[in-house]
């Protein structure tokens, strides 16, 4: 069998089993398992915002709280973006570094996430419709947490990610662009919104 029948084998059964696609209700019966793609491309929210002068330009602002990430562009100035953020059980925060970006990154799913669904593929290369890191992909640090585009732009504001940033496509390949390898990530669930 060839490598693209492997693909497609696991994608139609990844459908055709259901795979769960995250809903904007909470609680225990919420699922933050939405591999399976869909049908709304593209999006934006980016947007320009008066900031916090305490923070240097070109540092990374990733708010859990405001669900949103911000570049500091120069003092008092910042490129907001919206974002999905992590379920309940998957909560962090830190100080990081980008230490590696990559254009259409391949995908493997973690021992955890294969328990946790079964039916996922094993892998998705980079550059398929349905690989949830999207377009771009900036790895934080040495951890398995990464800023990351989405093969599910409707998941975006809401808190369904195993760790993970994710940003619309759109979005994620204009920050690709703007922020080299080196830059500081600052995770906080702090609330920034009232000084934007």
């Amino acid at each position: 069998m060839t490598f693209a029948k492997i693909v497609r084998r696991y994608l139609i059964g990844a459908v055709l089993a259901g795979a769960t696609v995250a809903t904007a209700t909470s609680g225990a019966n919420a699922q933050s398992w939405d591999w399976g793609g869909g049908s709304v491309f593209g999006g934006s929210g980016a947007a320009s915002v008066s900031f916090s002068p305490k923070f240097k330009p070109g540092q990374l602002i990733v708010s859990f709280g405001d669900r949103r990430l911000y570049l500091i562009t120069r003092p008092g100035q910042a490129i907001s973006y919206p974002i999905a953020i992590p379920r309940q059980q998957s909560r962090w925060e830190g100080v990081m570094r980008v230490s590696e970006k990559r254009v259409n990154p391949s995908w493997t799913p973690t021992p955890t996430m294969i328990r946790e669904n079964p039916r996922l593929p094993r892998w998705v290369p980079g550059g398929h419709p349905m690989n949830p890191l999207g377009v771009r992909a900036l790895y934080l640090g040495s951890s398995a947490y990464r800023i990351h585009g989405t093969d599910a732009p409707w998941t975006i504001g809401q808190p369904v990610s195993k760790g993970c940033v994710r940003m619309y496509n759109q979005d994620v390949i204009d920050l690709y662009n703007r922020v080299p390898v080196g830059t500081k990530v600052i995770v906080t669930y702090d609330r920034f919104l009232s000084a934007s």
